[in-house]
């Protein structure tokens, strides 16, 4: 039987792992997060799972490939975490590419209705029998223009929600989908005419800051922003900073730049905080989930048999659906060279 060192073990990650594995694999379940000084826990074993916001650089790919671990799967979509330039024929790396795209999509849409509607505020108040409707008030998303940037399956399912609102769509993406009926239009015209601006696209060097002082000095006053992607899209210090000014109206995040450290912890009882992530908690026209956007029990069903499954073509030699390789990253084909499918 195959040992796997599952690293960043939650109790919900274990529920669908559980239950699919059908004694396939031998979990070394770890709750520490992989980076230099945890990947040696995985010594003995025959490949790992890691999760979004473990650390996996060269020195850990070389401790890895030390101890003759040549596969790493990744229970997650991205991989920005990722040195690709290292793993290179030292580390096969396998991704899940879709899990649940609606997961995603519909916290990106209840993020938005708590923000407008103040759904939290409502519930601080009631809780504390004051019922009052003073500044509550919120806006019809019926005839808004929302831009959506990155529109890969959770981005054209966000779109296809928020037309069932009424809302008028505009998208922008470096890739855009063909014969989609979806309306592109540039990134300026998209931050220019946009009320409510969602971010659905990964992480990459062209991406990272999309949303930055220049770019938010070009959106209307008073925009909501929601990022459920990654948090390097947006520079926090700047969102800050239109948020203290009023420039921007409200913003939900699921994501933040800065979040390997704290999200998926409990760190109600430390006294050490992130200043920039504790000063956009305390307004209240931010809404800041803990990268809970995929957390739902059918994506971690799919997680977990992607997951499985991309283990078991890896060590039964067969081809690799959702392997990500390093040509691939630094030069995105229509097709990975190494398999039938895109990389991503």
């Amino acid at each position: 039987m195959k040992k796997i060192a599952f690293y960043d073990t939650k109790s919900y990650d274990k529920i669908w792992f559980n239950r699919l594995n059908n004694d396939r694999y031998k979990f070394r379940y770890l709750e520490n997060k992989l980076n230099e000084e945890t990947a040696i826990f995985a010594k003995g074993c025959d490949g790992a799972i890691a999760f979004v916001n473990d650390i996996i650089d060269k020195n850990v790919i070389n401790i890895f490939y030390e101890n003759n671990i040549k596969v790493l799967a990744m229970r997650c979509a991205g991989f920005n975490n990722v040195d690709f330039k290292a793993a290179y024929q030292k580390l096969t790396i396998l991704r899940v590419p879709c899990y649940s795209p609606y997961a995603v999509a519909e916290h990106a849409i209840g993020m938005l209705l708590t923000l407008n509607r103040k759904l939290h505020k409502a519930y601080n108040r009631t809780r504390d029998n004051n019922f009052s409707l003073n500044g509550l008030i919120g806006f019809d998303l019926y005839g808004k223009t929302i831009g959506v940037i990155g529109t890969g399956q959770i981005g054209q399912i966000f779109i296809e929600i928020a037309k069932g609102f009424g809302m008028n769509v505009i998208a922008y993406d470096l890739k855009p989908q063909k014969n989609s009926g979806i309306n592109y239009v540039s990134l300026d015209e998209l931050f220019a005419k946009s009320d409510i601006i969602s971010l659905h696209c990964p992480l990459t060097t062209k991406t990272k800051h999309i949303i930055n002082k220049n770019s938010i000095e070009k959106m209307k006053n008073g925009v909501y922003i929601i990022n459920t992607s990654r948090g390097g899209l947006i520079d926090s210090e700047a969102l800050l900073s239109a948020l203290q000014s009023g420039k921007i109206g409200a913003a939900g995040l699921d994501v933040y730049e800065e979040e390997s450290e704290w999200f998926f912890e409990d760190k109600s009882n430390e006294t050490t905080q992130n200043t920039v992530l504790s000063l956009l908690v305390s307004h209240p026209n931010v809404l800041v989930t803990s990268h809970q956007g995929f957390l739902t029990n059918e994506a971690l069903k799919n997680i977990a048999e992607i997951t499985l499954k991309n283990l078991d073509d890896f060590f039964s030699g067969k081809p690799l659906k959702n392997e990500i390789c390093y040509k691939c990253v630094a030069n995105p084909p229509k097709k990975c060279h190494k398999t039938s499918g895109r990389c991503f």
